[in-house]
């Protein structure tokens, strides 16, 4: 597996910046930025320009409040300044947020994202003079490419496009169309064996070559048992907060912890997030985060997710000591 580093979801520009030098010294093979108060795009571009060997993702970059054009031009151009180095993280965010925070329209997402990552691709391919523009969909139309908008082919190719997927009906668009899969931070080893990767084979047709399976599992991680004790809770709280969410029930239910799904999401109705902490047993813990000290989160995660995950980074909800991090990296890197 290769181990990546991101940055924090509350970081500036400026910040993720410095984060990806920092990573890329400390000798990560990626780094990855969130979109949350800040656009991705413009904090990717920086990193791109003070880096020169870490790979660069969007992880991830809301398709749905963009359109296919502006995220083929962004995308492009971090391809350009980073030398190839970049890959399109993307996802769909929820309805909430997309009609009510971006104004923009929803309905049958899955089909919606499908259609998003093929129309994204025939725009490159114009660009790339393999015929002209003309791409009509149930939710896109691009039909029009001038000279002076064409920005011709990238030489360093296209970036590989990530699409993140909880349920069945994203994954098999992942698997259908794009380069690899974003796994949420809100799935178990059970979970990724026995749904996402089988439904990844059947989308693909059996085969998952040349294909790259990405996850950031929850850690309770820390240099003795205080600060691993903190940490655990900070990964209940984290834990409680995905279960309430009924895009994610999903894993919860294969484990046959439905009845959490609804204790949890009936709490957040009402704001009792210290509560649903509490309502997170060992055993749900257990089942989506790896804990303890580095050696111990290392051995974990290549015995959870060898063979099944081709990059790995560590979610850690809570400040955590980076030399604890990057000491994982290293044994997981030593376990190939």
């Amino acid at each position: 597996m290769k181990f990546d580093d991101g940055a924090d979801v509350s970081a500036s520009p400026l910040q993720a910046e410095a984060a990806a030098v920092a990573a890329e010294a400390a000798g990560y093979d990626g780094f990855a930025v969130s979109e949350t108060k800040h656009d991705a795009f413009t904090a990717l571009t920086l990193a791109a320009r003070a880096t020169e060997r870490i790979a660069l993702r969007s992880a991830i970059a809301v398709a749905f409040s963009r359109n296919p054009m502006t995220v083929a031009t962004l995308a492009n151009d971090v391809q350009l300044v980073s030398g190839g180095r970049f890959q399109l993280g993307l996802g769909s965010q929820v309805q909430a947020h997309i009609e009510r925070r971006f104004a923009m329209p929803w309905g049958r997402p899955a089909a919606r994202m499908e259609e998003f990552v093929r129309a994204v691709r025939a725009i490159w391919s114009a660009w790339a003079g393999e015929g002209r523009l003309f791409f009509k969909g149930e939710f896109y139309r691009h039909t029009l490419m001038t000279e002076f908008f064409d920005p011709g082919p990238n030489p360093h190719g296209n970036p590989p496009i990530l699409l993140a997927a909880v349920g069945e009906r994203m994954t098999k668009v992942a698997g259908r169309v794009a380069d690899g899969l974003l796994c949420h931070p809100f799935t178990t080893a059970a979970y990724l064996r026995e749904r996402t990767v089988p439904t990844l084979r059947e989308a693909r047709g059996g085969a998952l070559d040349d294909y790259t399976v990405c996850l950031s599992p929850l850690a309770v991680l820390g240099a003795d048992a205080p600060a691993r004790a903190e940490a655990e809770r900070s990964v209940r709280a984290q834990i409680a907060f995905y279960g309430s969410t009924p895009a994610y029930r999903v894993v919860l239910e294969h484990h046959g912890w439905g009845e959490l799904a609804d204790r949890l999401h009936a709490l957040s109705r009402v704001g009792a997030w210290d509560e649903m902490a509490a309502e997170i047993p060992d055993e749900v813990l257990d089942a989506f985060a790896v804990s303890g000290t580095p050696a111990e989160v290392a051995a974990a995660l290549g015995t959870r997710f060898g063979g099944a995950v081709d990059r790995v980074s560590l979610y850690t909800p809570y400040a955590v000591d980076p030399a604890l991090t990057g000491e994982v990296a290293k044994r997981v890197r030593g376990q190939e």
